[in-house]
């Protein structure tokens, strides 16, 4: 479906708004239809109105995008015959790639959607701090759907009004370092605007705000000055560094003890979460979690057919980047001899016992209804982690190491030993680049993540990051055994090294194709973009006074 056409369509539904029951916590199925004329009226339709923009809006890029994109791209997933991971992982995705329009398209729908709450909030004659708090809440999904298109697509339509659009649909993109801005300026008002405490389990505060800002300063650092110069903007650096403090030091967010338990069903909203897309347990479609169909390696987990994940498994590149007694492995991956004790509860739990030569899929992996009522087919329950208090410690200590070849500053140390502790690995003395990296990549494995990691350090040192692309050899398909006790991947000399046909690994990986449809609509997405008129101040001061 075009750009355009979803516009339409979403300009009839402002009239209507998905109702949302009010209870402590997010995951309402849909009830009812209000009219708009009737609505708006009061805190609890606002919370209505926003409710939507923590599932629905998000199905699309959340059902096959999220991980294909984030974990198959950077090549943390292998999965040769998932039309909705090969072509990333192969680098070999077009403007006709299923989830890639499906992704620009729900990334829109989020912006759309946040646009009309965001005018309706204002038109309303509620008091105005309620008012902008959940305007503040709307900026704040828009402003995460725009750093998504940016480190996407680049260039990209900028709109704050849906109506705007459908009079003119023909319109300029605007330039990468403009969509950044947009983004930023959106997640900043959310900082000064959200509360500080949710008030429905689930909802975003001004420390999650803060969070995701310490994530778009570090993106925009390697942009602001001299692309590709091998440095990054040092007041960006220092503003991620403050944006992470903040939030870990202010907010209302902590570590969990055991890694594994971030993924249970029954740890939804847990201490460490600070923004999770939220889905309906036994909901319709377009509010259920669709992941676990996708990774479950067979029906003796889901209790059903929907268990498509044989083929879905963990490349021999990432396999190596677990050291010995990295619990995250387990957590993340299933290989030959681990045990589940939550999954196949009526059996004792679940031993998986396959041919070592393999890794399936953990994360996302839950059982079946048996196990838990949440479940249902093609449902897992469980919430996506858009953020994480463990993404921020990293952020804070990336940021810290900024420019340096290595750093010893005892606060980034602390927060990345205490991810490695909670791993089960000793402790660092000294941080280099490539040890946050390798922290990033275990840590958020199968979050959806990598891939924008890998973007955020090719706006600075792209050659490096072409050469560590290059060095997953991805056209090679590797034979190996894997060693789940020690978490060690070895080549098995007995088979054969294969091969497979992937594209070109050069400077044009780091931005996708627009979809061929949006195109078609917009010739202007062929042109230059033309730069974007910002109508308000930065409020970047008030935050860090």
């Amino acid at each position: 479906m075009s750009t355009n056409k979803i516009f339409y369509k979403l300009l009839i539904a402002t009239l209507f708004f998905s109702a949302y029951g009010c209870s402590d916590d997010l995951d309402i199925e849909p009830n009812d239809q209000i009219a708009r004329e009737n609505f708006f009226q009061s805190e609890a339709d606002f919370q209505a109105a926003t409710a939507p923009l923590y599932n629905r809006v998000w199905f699309s890029f959340n059902d096959k995008f999220y991980f294909g994109l984030g974990d198959g791209r950077s090549y943390n997933l292998y999965a040769p015959f998932s039309d909705y991971i090969y072509p990333f992982s192969d680098l070999t995705e077009t403007g006709l790639t299923g989830p890639l329009v499906e992704a620009w398209r729900s990334f829109y729908i989020v912006v759309q959607q946040s646009n009309n709450t965001i005018a309706a909030i204002r038109e309303s004659s509620v008091e105005e701090e309620t008012k902008m708090r959940y305007i503040a809440e709307a900026r704040f999904m828009r402003g995460v759907a725009y750093w998504y298109i940016a480190s996407l697509w680049g260039d990209a339509i900028i709109t704050t009004s849906q109506s705007e659009i459908i009079n003119n649909p023909i319109i300029n993109k605007s330039p990468r370092t403009d969509v950044f801005e947009f983004a930023i300026r959106d997640l900043e008002y959310a900082a000064r605007y959200l509360p500080e405490q949710a008030g429905q389990a689930g909802r975003v505060t001004k420390y999650t705000a803060y969070g995701m800002l310490s994530r778009l300063y570090l993106s925009y650092s390697g942009l602001s000055d001299n692309p590709n110069s091998g440095t990054r903007n040092q007041e960006l650096l220092d503003l991620a560094k403050m944006a992470a403090a903040t939030a870990i030091n202010e907010g209302p967010y902590s570590l969990l003890n055991d890694y594994a338990e971030l993924f249970m069903i029954e740890n939804k909203n847990n201490a460490e979460s600070m923004f999770a897309l939220q889905w309906v347990p036994n909901g319709e479609y377009g509010v259920n979690n669709t992941h676990q169909s996708y990774f479950a390696l067979g029906s003796e987990i889901t209790g059903d057919d929907a268990a498509y994940g044989y083929f879905t498994r963990a490349s021999y590149d990432v396999l190596q980047e677990y050291e010995t007694n990295d619990v995250r492995r387990e957590a993340t991956w299933m290989a030959d001899g681990d045990f589940y004790p939550e999954i196949n509860q009526a059996n004792g739990g679940y031993l998986v016992d396959h041919e070592n030569t393999y890794v399936n899929v953990k994360k996302g992996v839950v059982g079946s209804n048996r196990d838990n009522p949440d479940i249902t087919r093609q449902n897992s329950g469980l919430n996506t982690y858009m953020l994480r208090l463990g993404e921020v410690y990293l952020n804070y200590a990336e940021a810290v190491l900024g420019n340096n070849a290595s750093t010893s500053d005892p606060t980034a140390l602390m927060y990345v030993n205490e991810l490695r502790e909670r791993a089960g690995l000793s402790s660092k003395t000294s941080l280099t680049f490539e040890d946050i990296l390798h922290e990033r990549r275990v840590e958020l494995a199968m979050e959806g993540q990598f891939w924008y990691d890998l973007v955020r350090w090719s706006y600075y040192e792209q050659q490096e990051v072409i050469n560590y692309v290059d060095n997953q050899e991805r056209a090679t398909i590797t034979p190996f055994t894997y060693d789940a006790e020690t978490n060690t991947a070895s080549i098995d000399e007995t088979r054969d090294i294969s091969t497979r046909a992937v594209g070109d690994v050069d400077a044009g990986i780091f931005l996708l194709p627009y979809p061929e449809s949006e195109v078609v609509q917009n010739p202007l997405l062929r042109e230059e973009p033309v730069p974007y008129e910002f109508t308000e101040e930065r409020i970047t001061d008030e935050l860090f006074q």
